[in-house]
Order: structure tokens, then C-alpha cells, then sequence
């Protein structure tokens, strides 16, 4: 594997760019946990984008949320995704270090707020961040609210 990372603020992607996070997005959410939803959520918009690639393959995927666009008052990084075929080999901790780092790069250090699918909670945690509500439903799949704290 030959990994880099790039981030884009959404003017910026190139349509291959784009289609490859849409493509991926769509590979994992909608086909592989079978949830209809409306992935185009006009939030693209106005986030960056941070890209994992081998070569020419997405290997994983986040988008990097400005405060005020999913949560009021906090940034989020929100349709955190990884390739099929690179799971089980660190992708998603490589992904989320570098997610966290680049929202502090961007945004300034802050609290983060998630909406994590409520299996990976203990890879959230990872990180530091903290469960704080109840479990919920989103698009039929158990969903947390979590933050990371770093002031």
C-alpha cells in the first residue's frame, strides 16, 4: 500500500474526486447496511473533504463540517467511511487521527460532535470521544451523539 491523504473544500474537487467519495458513500451505506436516505444532503457543500488513497483507490473517506452546518455551535466530521477491501488493516484509525487533526488545522482546536453508528463506539472513544445522549435511531441503525472535548 502506498497511502497519502488530500483534503479539498468542496469548490475545489475535481468531478473524480467527487464521484469517488459519492461512489464509496454510497457502497457502504446504502448498498452494504441497506439504508435508504438521501446522501446528497446539501451539507457537501460547504464542508472539506479529506481523502485516503492508495494510488488511485479510496481507501477511506470524512467530511469535515464547519460549526453551525450539522450541530449549532460545534464542528463535526460526519460520513466517516472506509473501502471493503482495506478494512482490518488501520485505515479507519489512520483516516480519524488525520480527520481530528485536519479539523484542528481548519477550524481551529475545538469540540467535535459526532452522530456515530452506536457499533463503533469504542472506536470513537479511541480518540477520546465521549458518549453524551441516548441511543437513537437514524435511518433505521442504532446512532450516539459523542463529543470530543479539547479545550
Amino acid at each position: 500500500m502506498q497511502l497519502h491523504f488530500t483534503t479539498k473544500y468542496f469548490s475545489d474537487l475535481t468531478p473524480a474526486e467527487l464521484y469517488a467519495a459519492i461512489r464509496l458513500r454510497n457502497e457502504v451505506f446504502v448498498v452494504e447496511q441497506n439504508c435508504v436516505f438521501q446522501d446528497a444532503d446539501d451539507k457537501d457543500l460547504h464542508c472539506h473533504h479529506l481523502f485516503l488513497w492508495d494510488h488511485e483507490t479510496l481507501v477511506a473517506y470524512a467530511r469535515l463540517v464547519p460549526k453551525n452546518i450539522a450541530y449549532d455551535n460545534y464542528i463535526s466530521i460526519g460520513r466517516v467511511v472506509g473501502n471493503p477491501a482495506y478494512r482490518r488493516k488501520g485505515t479507519g484509525k489512520l483516516l480519524m487521527a488525520k480527520a481530528i487533526e485536519t479539523c484542528n488545522a481548519i477550524f481551529g482546536k475545538q469540540t467535535i460532535k459526532i452522530g456515530a453508528q452506536l457499533y463503533l463506539k469504542n472506536f470513537y472513544e479511541s480518540f477520546g470521544f465521549r458518549q453524551v445522549d441516548a441511543v437513537y435511531l437514524e435511518d433505521g441503525i442504532e446512532h450516539i451523539y459523542m463529543l470530543l472535548h479539547q479545550d
